[in-house]
């Protein structure tokens, strides 16, 4: 099969998109599939042996840490010049509409995948009033699409409340070598508890951004002084966190990678997750096969991931009294362990491959969809 994959994001960023893809466009490969990859341009040309086109950036405001892709004509020469079997449009909102729009004018199968809850996002820059539109934006690229998928079942009801026909839901992936207990970093423990006795590790890794809703954390610190928090990442919020936190004790490492990223999610006595933004929140699935018990606010993708008293915990977003409550399990160093061993076996249940097996399943039928179409119109 020839698939052409345009996305909005790629590597070398690390968000729950870009790890997807990543890993699932290598293992396509494998299968011996032929690809090309199609992003903004973020400085490289391929990725393990896939050749990635790049297309011209902007720096939007609220996002100045990263470029974006630009709707583009070019988009047009490129699938022709690939002719692919399928074209999958990753999370179209900007450059990846142009994948929609040419793709449906040549008649090739088309498959759009739903990632970033971007309406949610909204409201963290105070801009509600908007949301109607933006939806409006949104259903109809995805009503221009043979075939849609998302992230996790929560998000799929919502995309059909809002009238987005939605086939499939697409498993979550995890790096079983990469993402191991065996990690687990002593050291790093003791660096990021500041050299302190009887201190518990919370680890956050994930973009620093207002929808991250990471300065709720800052409240732990007015009533437990035995917590370090580790904060993995960087974004726009990065410099207006640090003031947050100042004063704390708080680590910001800005980006890590590989056995560095291991280490980070495999050495905290729990990993914390407050953002109720995420269309699924692959870091906390990463964290559970890192044997890290999780300590979550409460949503859908969260609840289909963890469960709640055996995997991790969770809490209401932005109450306080529930949060303290949830990190109460971090008085029980036997709990917290048990919890550890059972997240890391649920993790085990879920591979990229599996993961990538499911997306070409999907490709399949949206090929099959599209020519039993266009046979019932040639029969016509």
């Amino acid at each position: 099969m020839r698939i052409l994959i345009a996305t909005e994001t790629f590597v070398p960023a690390t968000d729950g998109i870009c790890t997807r893809l990543a890993h699932m466009t290598v293992i396509m490969k494998e299968l011996g599939h032929e690809l090309l990859i199609v992003s903004p341009d973020l400085g490289i040309r391929e990725h393990r042996g896939i050749p990635v086109k790049t297309m011209d950036t902007f720096t939007f405001p609220l996002y100045k840490s990263r470029p974006w892709g630009l709707p583009s004509r070019k988009m047009k020469t490129i699938i022709e010049d690939f002719n692919p079997d399928i074209v999958h449009a990753v999370n179209p909102f900007l450059m990846a509409t142009s994948a929609v729009k040419y793709a449906k004018r040549m008649g090739i199968p088309l498959i759009a995948s739903y990632h970033t809850h971007v309406p949610d996002y909204l409201d963290h820059y105070h801009l509600p009033l908007l949301k109607p539109v933006l939806w409006d934006y949104i259903r109809y690229w995805h009503q221009s699409a043979d075939y849609n998928i998302t992230v996790s079942e929560s998000l799929k009801e919502e995309l059909l409340k809002e009238q987005i026909s939605v086939q499939g839901v697409l498993p979550r992936g995890i790096d079983l070598d990469l993402r191991h207990p065996k990690y687990q970093c002593p050291e790093l423990y003791h660096r990021w508890t500041f050299g302190l006795n009887d201190q518990k590790l919370l680890v956050y890794v994930g973009r620093l951004a207002a929808e991250k809703d990471l300065d709720q954390l800052v409240e732990i610190f007015k009533y437990r002084d035995d917590v370090c928090l580790a904060i993995v990442g960087d974004g726009p919020a990065r410099s207006e966190l640090e003031e947050v936190f100042a004063g704390t004790k708080t680590t910001f490492t800005g980006f890590l990678n590989g056995e560095d990223l291991s280490r980070a999610y495999a050495t905290g006595d729990a990993f914390i997750f407050p953002s109720i933004s995420e269309t699924f929140g692959l870091v906390i699935s990463e964290s559970m096969a890192s044997g890290t018990p999780v300590i979550a606010a409460e949503n859908g993708p969260t609840l289909e991931q963890i469960k709640v008293g055996e995997t991790g915990e969770i809490f209401k977003s932005k109450n306080t009294e529930s949060l303290m409550d949830a990190l109460r399990i971090l008085d029980s160093p036997l709990k917290l362990q048990q919890m550890g061993l059972k997240a890391r076996k649920e993790a085990e249940k879920y591979s990229w491959e599996h993961a990538t097996r499911t997306l070409l399943n999907y490709y399949d039928e949206t090929i099959d969809q599209v020519e039993g179409s266009n046979q019932t119109l040639v029969n016509y």
